[in-house]
C-alpha cells in the first residue's frame, strides 16, 4: 500500500516565519497534533481527521502547478503522521528545498538530511514543556533552526538558559517570537539586547500582512 497522508491545506503564499521568513512558499499544512498547546494558532487543524487523505503522488501533483522551488511541512504536527519522512524525501528527490517545522516532541532524525528542520522547543507557557524530546538536539545541524515561542519573560528566561546551556547558537541559527497579542516584539527586543543575547527575532509575518485570524496563509 502507498503512503498516504491527511492534509489539512494545500497553498501558495510568503513564508512567515524563519530564517526564510518573506519568500515565497508552498504550504502543506498536515492534520493532527497531540499536543495542546495554550497559545496554539492553528487549531483548526489539531484534529486527526481535520482534512483529506492524500497519497504523496497526489500531493505532488498539486504542488508542481504552483511553481514553487520552496515547500515547507507544517501542521498540526507533522511527524505524528509516519509518512511525513517519505513525503519530505520524496519532495527532496524532486529537487524542492525543504523545510519542516515540527515541535521536538518526535525523533527528528527520520527526516532527510537535505530537509531545513525547524524545531519549536515548547516552552513553559505552552502547558507542553515536559513533551519536549531533548535528545533532538544532539540531531542538530547547521542547517537546521530551532525556534522557541515566548508568551511572558519566564519564558524568555526560560529559552535564554536553553540557548546557553546547550550552545544551541553554535549548532544552528535559533528563533525567539513573541506569541502574538500576549507579548509586545518590543519587550522581547529590550531583553534580547540587554542580555547580549545572539538570537534572532522573529515575528510571524503572516499575521501582520493577512491578520492573525487569517486561513490559507
Amino acid at each position: 500500500m502507498k503512503p498516504s497522508l491527511i492534509v489539512h491545506e494545500i497553498c501558495l503564499t510568503l513564508q512567515g516565519e524563519s530564517t526564510q521568513a518573506g519568500r515565497l512558499c508552498v504550504l502543506i499544512r498536515l492534520a493532527g497534533c497531540p499536543q495542546s498547546c495554550r497559545y496554539c494558532d492553528t487549531p483548526q487543524a489539531r484534529p486527526f481527521d481535520a482534512g483529506r487523505s492524500m497519497s504523496i503522488e497526489e500531493i505532488i501533483a498539486q504542488i508542481n502547478p504552483l511553481q514553487c522551488p520552496l515547500v515547507e511541512i507544517t501542521g498540526g504536527e507533522p511527524l505524528a503522521q509516519a509518512a511525513t519522512a517519505d513525503l519530505a524525501r520524496a519532495l527532496v528527490e524532486r529537487g524542492f528545498e525543504v523545510m519542516v517545522e515540527t515541535s521536538g516532541s518526535y525523533p527528528i532524525e527520520v527526516l532527510p538530511a537535505q530537509a531545513r528542520r525547524v524545531m519549536d522547543l515548547k516552552c513553559p507557557s505552552s502547558g507542553e514543556c515536559e513533551r519536549n524530546d531533548l535528545s533532538n538536539i544532539d540531531r542538530l545541524t547547521s542547517r537546521d533552526e530551532v525556534k522557541f515561542v515566548l508568551a511572558d519573560r519566564k519564558d524568555y528566561e526560560w529559552a535564554r538558559d536553553m540557548v546557553r546551556k546547550y550552545g544551541l547558537t553554535q549548532r544552528c541559527e535559533v528563533l525567539f517570537s513573541p506569541v502574538c497579542d500576549r507579548l509586545a516584539p518590543r519587550h522581547l527586543a529590550e531583553w534580547i539586547i540587554a542580555d547580549r543575547l545572539p538570537v534572532r527575532l522573529q515575528i510571524q509575518l503572516h499575521k501582520y500582512i493577512w491578520g492573525r485570524e487569517a486561513a490559507g496563509v
